[in-house]
């Protein structure tokens, strides 16, 4: 039976939504529950999901619609005090803290943040293109994880940007460290001397984890957006983040990740990188490189790339690090022959499919379906976040709903050998997901051994020592499920290839002499340099983005974001045009 309740001018972000979501369904007598804000395209959601009602089409972008299959009507009156229970409880925490302040209008964020180096942005797509304007008329540094901005606007503001001196992180930016503070799904990460800039999130992630694991640390590490090193946008973000960091006089080694860009991209970037001083590392992955340039150094795996980082950081020679893989005796039946990925991190599950499209000798497939980054006879490697799986729900780093779905289905396939996990930590993401997936990977490989076959799960832990997960009591659980934990996403297919009797060679590079064709001109702004010291923040959305930036002694102003006008776009740019006129007489 579905019951529908609207919550008139009460908006929340998307990850507050799909939180409460998630523990709305938790509750006895919820058959299932979804919650979102009541725009035209979450209403379409609802209908794909079969919780759409007639009483939705009262809700407006800007009231909370809440849609229950439930039992019967009693449970109502539990859930709408579960409710204001949770809003009330995100609410909490702001202005107790000296280095925390909570605002509720625009004006007031920014008139208590005017020496703040950098605005955050997390907050609905079609609002965010005229607020990080307004942020960039303001003088501040954008970093955006809002997504579901167009490819023009993006471009147009990473101009705007750009000519005022400024860096816009973003759209779509999941992860950055800026002199030492993490912002939004980030790593705790040591301090140290390697910068960073990437067109991935989870890339970053895998980098500067095992930076740390490896004894070195991060100045900053810079995310541009997924899109920056396409065509249509150029690498304007990128190309000024590697500019300011050369000179940087904290910064002694420049580390660049992203998978292959427009190729002219790429040859601006690597034209960029061999006019620098400090020696670089690249990884763009899907490109297998065969040597390395004088004071350049091109990385197949991010693996390879955080140890080169740390060879140079220690003026060690650049070669690559023995390993010896214990291969554990495991009894397949003749069907078992296959290996599912199932991950959290979209650029680990594609680091993934490349290492086995080699490691197997497996052609591409043009037809690969939606929702996979590979599938080839019966391999399989799923990017668990991909807007397949989490449209209207939570992102699998924080809701390990649908992963535990699928590890039954792949523990169930008699063909399936191997499946290879990852578990990434910090800022972000779920406070224990080892103690969520641990039952269900427990249960398979129990019921896999009663079949008579042996089912082996590997996974690897995106995380250090300082974040606010345990690590060591993540590493517990995992083994005592029965996981075999690897140091690093690479290392974890090299097991898998291994345990299938294949491998992957890692010869030592050539270095081979720099090719500049022209000299850049290394000039970052003021502004730009400034942002590498930076220490205050405005953030405008989700709280606990606030909550990392103040726990590593950053200060920030919490704007608790709110559409005007209704939500209506249309409006909106028109008074912004009104303002900006006001503003020029």
């Amino acid at each position: 039976m579905l019951h529908t309740i609207i919550k008139e001018n009460s908006y929340q972000d998307s990850i507050v939504l799909m939180l409460l979501t998630n523990k709305l369904n938790t509750l006895e007598g919820v058959e299932n529950v979804s919650v979102m804000m009541g725009t035209p395209a979450n209403k379409d959601i609802f209908k794909t999901g079969g919780l759409y009602t007639d009483e939705l089409e009262a809700a407006s972008s800007n009231d909370m619609a809440i849609v229950l299959d439930i039992e019967n009507s009693s449970l109502v009156e539990q859930v709408l005090t579960e409710i204001d229970a949770f809003l009330e409880e995100q609410t909490k925490g702001g202005g107790d803290n000296a280095n925390e302040e909570v605002v509720k209008t625009r004006d007031k964020a920014f008139d208590l943040g005017k020496d703040a180096g950098v605005a955050v942005f997390s907050i609905p797509g079609t609002h965010a293109a005229l607020e990080i304007e307004k942020a960039l008329d303001e003088g501040k540094h954008v970093f955006c994880f809002s997504d579901n901005i167009s490819t023009e606007d993006e471009r147009r503001l990473k101009e705007q940007a750009h000519d005022a001196g400024l860096l816009l992180m973003g759209p779509d930016c999941g992860t950055g460290i800026i002199n030492g503070i993490p912002v939004a799904f980030t790593n705790a990460i040591r301090k140290g001397k390697i910068g960073v800039v990437g067109a991935s999130g989870t890339g970053i992630q895998e980098v500067t984890t095992l930076i740390h694991k490896l004894g070195g640390g991060v100045t900053n590490a810079i995310g541009t957006g997924g899109r920056d090193l396409k065509a249509e946008i150029g690498g304007i973000t990128l190309k000024d983040s590697i500019v300011t960091l050369e000179k940087d006089t904290n910064t002694e080694v420049i580390v660049v990740i992203s998978k292959p860009p427009a190729p002219e991209v790429r040859d601006e970037v690597l034209g960029l990188l061999r006019s620098l001083s400090k020696p670089a590392v690249t990884i763009f992955l899907g490109e297998k490189p065969v040597n390395h340039e004088e004071n350049l150094y091109h990385a197949y795996t991010l693996e390879e790339a955080a140890e080169i980082a740390v060879q140079l950081l220690k003026k060690e020679p650049v070669v690559p690090i023995k390993e010896t893989l214990l291969i554990p005796e495991n009894t397949f039946s003749s069907q078992q022959k296959f290996v599912k990925g199932l991950y959290s991190g979209g650029t680990l599950a594609y680091e993934a499919a490349m290492l086995l499209e080699e490691g197997l000798g497996l052609a591409e497939n043009p037809a690969t379906p939606a929702g996979f980054i590979l599938k080839v006879e019966g391999h399989e490697i799923i990017d668990l976040g991909d807007d397949i799986y989490t449209q209207g729900k939570p992102h699998p780093m924080i809701d390990p709903t649908k992963r535990k779905e699928m590890l039954e289905t792949a523990g169930k396939d008699a063909e399936t050998a191997i499946i290879l996990l990852d578990i990434v930590l910090g800022y972000g993401s779920h406070q224990n997901m080892a103690q969520e997936l641990a039952p269900t990977i427990k249960s398979i490989k129990e019921t896999a051994k009663a079949e008579g076959r042996d089912l082996v799960v590997i996974a690897t832990i995106v995380g250090t020592d300082e974040d606010p997960q345990n690590i060591h009591e993540q590493t517990a659980i995992m083994e005592q499920a029965g996981t075999i934990l690897c140091d690093s996403n690479a290392q974890a297919v090299r097991l898998a290839l291994g345990i299938l009797g294949h491998s992957l060679d890692s010869d030592e590079k050539s270095i081979i002499s720099q090719s500049v064709d022209k000299e850049v001109k290394i000039e970052p702004s003021e502004k730009m340099l400034a942002l590498l010291t930076n220490q205050s923040f405005i953030n405008i959305g989700l709280r606990s983005f606030s909550e990392a930036i103040v726990n590593h002694g950053g200060k920030v102003i919490q704007y608790d974001w709110q559409p005007i006008a209704g939500g209506n776009i249309t409006l909106q740019k028109a008074l912004q045009f009104l303002n900006k006129v006001e503003l020029d007489k």
